[in-house]
């Protein structure tokens, strides 16, 4: 830091406590950035602390995806303990989709408005909670209804903390390893899901020795709640974290003073809605494919239901890996939209490769798990250069909000064109890389407006800083 730039803080500083010397115990304050050791673990701005804070980041969603994922795991018991039909399982998991249609836009909007971040990750979290504990009180009482009631709040919770991290994410690390963060808190989001496959059904062996039928069932999904008790605790650490960086670095993500309001989102720049496009017809090619993938796999194949599943969940295990390299790579390389163009055709590649070759689906599955992570590290990080901070949380529920409606439909659609198509699988292939093509579409059209109108979309870091460095000074003249 410059000695002249020390001086004008050391002058501010002065000011600041004259003002304040009539508040006891703040116009003594040493806990300001000065006082603290430079590069010290406990100086917010510094890596190691900032890497800190990524820890309980990540975990904010490790109980959701865990507890997410419950029905899944125990899918027979379910139905077994519960006496439940395919169409009463299926219902666990669209009651948790559908008002996140909505929910998850007002929810991102009251982070910006309302809440704030700190206190808006706190109140998801602890309805996140409550839906897992009411969803695990009706298993042990046989109330099916309580169950559907709180997978109902469970997802309310859910969809609006994944909004939450996001913008945690954005305001920790723009401008330095966004990417990388949002990959890694992707792989922990799958490590979460995969751990909740591993360990449910041998603690549901476990309890059976001492709880039978549904009362096994609603203790199991009681002890899996422990994963949302954790989140919870780290979203407190993680606010009172960011309560103190923001006294002492002195942070003010809306320096305009503008208030955030629901139109706003009619003046956002067609970019992100071409990102928003592409959230959509993205993920609708591997969402509902991978959950329609093990009868792809028996039926092309000639493989076991066994087998079916071992290769359908490639794209999850190679994303947990990946997604933190190829984040870190797209970090020091910048060109975002170069990686999303690049997903997006290497994924069409991948759903050809398995439609129309007999080569192993072991090779599609691959590279189609690499190109999600390309594209989860390189897209998401998109909006925070295209928005403004103020208006992030209503930004990325909007996402969320529209891919939510997009995987509803576009799944129901999918599985009408399997049903009607006596096995030959071509044809809802076809229908997903169409879906790519849209996306591919798009993420031309982001390429086109941002070389038109000189944007730093698809810059490196040093071409960023240094449009952002000439971008304040015009400002400040």
């Amino acid at each position: 830091m410059a000695r002249e730039d020390e001086q004008r803080i050391v002058d501010n500083e002065e000011v600041s406590n004259a003002v304040e010397e009539d508040s006891p115990g703040r116009g003594n304050r040493e806990d300001n950035e000065l006082a603290l050791p430079s590069g010290g673990c406990c100086m917010p701005s510094s890596t190691s602390h900032r890497f800190m804070a990524l820890v309980f980041m990540c975990l904010l969603g490790f109980g959701s995806y865990f507890c997410y994922d419950n029905p899944g795991a125990l899918q027979n018991v379910f139905k077994k303990d519960l006496d439940l039909t395919s169409t009463q399982f299926t219902l666990i998991y669209s009651i948790y989709s559908w008002p996140n249609v909505i929910l998850c836009f007002v929810g991102g909007f009251l982070i910006d408005r309302l809440f704030g971040i700190r206190l808006g990750t706190i109140i998801y979290m602890m309805i996140l909670l409550v839906g897992q504990l009411l969803f695990a009180s009706g298993g042990i009482l046989n109330a099916f209804w309580l169950m559907i009631l709180g997978r109902f709040i469970f997802g309310i919770g859910a969809e609006s903390l994944a909004v939450a991290q996001n913008s945690y994410a954005v305001l920790w690390f723009k401008g330095k390893e966004l990417n990388m963060v949002f990959g890694l808190q992707l792989s922990v989001a799958r490590f979460g899901s995969t751990v909740n496959f591993w360990v449910m059904q041998p603690i549901y062996d476990y309890v059976s020795n001492f709880y039978k039928g549904h009362q096994a069932l609603g203790v199991v999904l009681l002890l899996a709640t422990l994963t949302c008790v954790m989140s919870l605790i780290c979203a407190l650490i993680l606010g009172w974290m960011d309560k103190r960086a923001e006294r002492i670095l002195q942070r003010n993500n809306n320096p305009s003073g503008q208030i955030p309001k629901l139109t706003d989102i009619f003046t956002f720049k067609p970019p992100f809605w071409m990102v928003s496009i592409i959230c959509v017809a993205y993920y609708v090619a591997i969402f509902p494919f991978i959950a329609l993938g093990q009868k792809f796999f028996v039926d092309r194949f000639g493989y076991t239901p066994a087998e079916a599943n071992t290769v359908d969940s490639l794209v999850y295990l190679i994303a947990a890996v990946s997604s933190p390299v190829f984040g870190f790579i797209i970090d020091k390389v910048g060109r975002n939209v170069t990686w999303v163009f690049t997903a997006t055709l290497t994924t069409i590649g991948a759903h050809a490769l398995l439609t129309f070759t007999q080569l192993t689906p072991y090779l599609g599955m691959v590279v189609m798990g690499l190109s999600y992570s390309m594209l989860a590290a390189s897209l998401w990080p998109l909006v925070a250069l295209i928005i403004p901070e103020y208006q992030l949380g209503t930004a990325y529920g909007f996402c969320q909000s529209i891919q939510n409606l997009g995987l509803a439909v576009i799944t129901i659609l999918a599985g009408l064109i399997v049903d009607h198509s006596n096995g030959e699988h071509m044809w809802v292939q076809l229908f997903f890389m169409g879906w790519l093509t849209i996306a591919l579409i798009s993420t031309g059209i982001i390429w086109a407006y941002n070389n038109k109108n000189r944007g730093n979309l698809n810059m490196t870091p040093q071409q960023r800083a240094q449009f952002v460095s000439a971008e304040n000074y015009q400002n400040f003249e």
